[in-house]
């Protein structure tokens, strides 16, 4: 006989006590059969408190972060589906048992709550977060050859297979951009679900930084994208060094062929060095093109393995 699955909520929280009861209640009241989870980033507002009486199992992160909280999350809790919010009441319960669906259908790998696609531009009043999440969405999806419209909301629905092979990384805010980027480098299945999106209300503070954790966000991308893509990386930068070098060759030979004469040595040298460094740059990307290649094949082994441990689980 299948077991029953069971579904957990996911709250991670830093000083939302205006917001986190009614977000709770919210859940429980959509999702009863659901356990809902509040992780307290060392709230200093009484937070934690307010969730344990609104009914929610409250548990602690000391590592100051979103990234270190959904780490500890993922870790510690065992579920077969996995709902994750903000404690922020930005997002509607209502549409979590949708996102809930695409996972118990096995449509998805990752579902995504995209509020870009609804009332995020017209609720949000940061304009600066507006364009940082167009800017995030446009470089993402031409870097990894994706259509993926909401990259950075904080409203997912996750398997148990990616959310135990998921391997946290962030510390902060850039996350949601880690779990985007993971999912679409492993060719996992991500369905993307519209969702309303409302503004804070009065009295309750964004803790999102628009600068440095947005300069954090594509310093993610950026590394990540060196990481899953080595060879497009080490290729693109073997090129800017080439088409540098080039332009200060160029003159020396014009000069060459006009006088016979090679002047500006220190020049050459330093052409000379860049163009070697493109070529270990390039083949550099090679070797590890490889190795990501070997780690692809590993990964899919583990996932197999994983399908096959819940299997025997569920038939005990």
């Amino acid at each position: 006989m299948e077991k029953s699955r069971k579904t957990a909520v996911l709250i991670p929280c830093y000083n939302e006590s205006k917001t986190i009861k009614k977000v709770v209640e919210d859940y429980k009241r959509v999702m009863p059969h659901a356990d809902i989870y509040v992780y307290d980033n060392n709230s200093a507002d009484g937070t934690d408190e307010i969730a344990r009486q609104a009914g929610a199992i409250v548990r602690y992160e000391y590592r100051q972060g979103k990234g270190n909280v959904v780490r500890s999350m993922f870790r510690e809790i065992d579920a077969d589906c996995y709902i994750m919010t903000d404690g922020d009441d930005t997002y509607p319960a209502e549409f979590a048992l949708e996102l809930e669906k695409q996972i118990y259908e096995n449509r998805a790998d990752m579902a995504i709550g995209d509020r870009l696609s609804s009332t995020y531009f017209t609720e949000n009043k940061r304009p600066f977060h507006n364009i940082g999440n167009v800017l995030v969405r446009k470089l993402i999806n031409t870097l990894f050859k994706a259509n993926v419209k909401d990259i950075m909301t904080g409203s997912r629905g996750f398997t148990k297979e990616f959310v135990k092979a998921f391997p946290v990384t962030s510390k902060g805010f850039e996350i949601e951009t880690e779990m985007t980027i993971f999912a679409l480098d492993n060719n996992m299945k991500i369905v993307e679900v519209p969702i309303d999106y409302r503004d804070r209300p009065e009295g309750s503070e964004s803790k999102l930084n628009t600068y440095s954790d947005g300069f954090k966000v594509l310093k993610t991308i950026g590394s990540l994208f060196r990481d899953t893509k080595p060879y497009l990386f080490f290729s693109m930068v073997s090129l800017f060094l080439i088409a540098i070098g080039a332009a200060f060759f160029i003159p020396i030979v014009k000069t060459y062929l006009e006088t016979g004469l090679v002047d500006r040595y220190p020049t050459l040298i330093v052409v000379t060095s860049l163009w070697v460094i493109a070529i270990i740059s390039y083949f550099s990307g090679v070797i590890l093109q490889v190795l990501k290649k070997q780690h692809r094949h590993n990964f899919e082994r583990y996932l197999n393995m994983l399908e096959e441990i819940n299997k025997q689980l569920e038939n005990r």
